[in-house]
């Protein structure tokens, strides 16, 4: 089993993201056929982006933060230019553990004569502010005033009822930390479907990794990774599923509006990483299903 962190920058393996076929009717792009394989015994989701929405906006908490340490550094840069460079490396780093891109900064800072914090440090920074910006999203969710559909990927719950009629066992693994990904699975209602099978960063990141969690997923059921299936808008769980083998659904989600049209940014990259189809939310589940277990259609 594997013991140390193991998460791999992003290498696309498709060179250009050209278009698929789209199911019938459907708005499911199949950018690789499946033909006749094993059945899929288990599936494991991404949680933020790819089920929740409680925290969408992060990297407008994010961004901001990483220009203000930049620029107390002394630099010369003006706030755009450092603005236009951490989004573009916050983007490259996106899917990995928030400690990453916070170990980024810390490079940065010492690029231009600077004493960085440690990364924890920035990042339990990061961590309060987009706490502050979520907690009415939390406090509603709790009270009740805001249903948890309202911060669902659309058709979120349908998808993983229909899931469960197959049989199979669901798992979350996020690049958020543990606790708040549990307490957040709790308040969207989602504790029912995965139950323990909620895993999450640590302040440790080497004891942590999507690719460990799979590693376990298989170990401990005693299959093969043919049988396993994942969701993911980022690319480290697309590029770890098809490591070993499964079924890759691209999550392109257009977290802001759920217009139900696929993000661009997401579709491009998740394709480049090997996903297998693309979906803009779960509004076509039914046939999503149908296509993954039949391979039809």
């Amino acid at each position: 089993m594997i013991t140390t962190y193991f998460e791999e920058d992003y290498r696309p393996v498709v060179a250009k993201a050209a278009a698929g076929r789209f199911l019938p009717g459907s708005s499911i792009e199949i950018i690789r056929e499946l033909g006749s394989r094993q059945p899929l015994r288990h599936v494991l989701f991404d949680f933020d982006g790819t089920l929740s929405l409680i925290r969408e906006g992060w990297m407008n908490v994010m961004v901001p933060m990483m220009v203000e340490t930049l620029a107390a550094t002394g630099t010369r840069e003006s706030a755009h230019t450092l603005g236009e460079m951490v989004r573009e490396f916050v983007m490259e780093l996106t899917g990995k553990q928030t400690i990453y891109q916070m170990m980024r900064l810390a490079e940065e800072v010492t690029k231009r004569g600077g004493t960085p914090q440690e990364p924890i440090v920035y990042k339990q920074i990061y961590h309060d502010r987009l706490m502050e910006r979520i907690a009415d999203r939390r406090e509603a969710l709790r009270s009740g005033r805001a249903s948890p559909e309202e911060m669902l990927v659309p058709s979120s719950r349908p998808l993983l009822d229909g899931l469960r009629r197959q049989g199979v066992e669901l798992y979350v693994a996020s690049g958020t930390d543990e606790p708040y990904v549990m307490e957040e699975v709790r308040l969207l209602g989602l504790d029912e479907y995965f139950g323990p099978h909620v895993y999450g960063a640590r302040d440790d990141y080497r004891t942590f990794s999507k690719a460990m969690v799979i590693d376990r997923i298989l170990k401990e059921n005693h299959v093969p990774g043919a049988q396993l299936l994942g969701f993911g808008d980022g690319y480290v769980e697309i590029q770890n599923i098809k490591a070993v083998g499964g079924v890759a659904v691209a999550v392109a989600s257009d977290e802001a509006q759920r217009s139900g049209k696929p993000d661009a940014w997401k579709r491009e990259r998740l394709i480049g990483a090997g996903a297998d189809l693309v979906v803009p939310d779960y509004q076509d589940y039914q046939p999503l299903l149908a296509y993954l277990w039949n391979a039809g259609a």
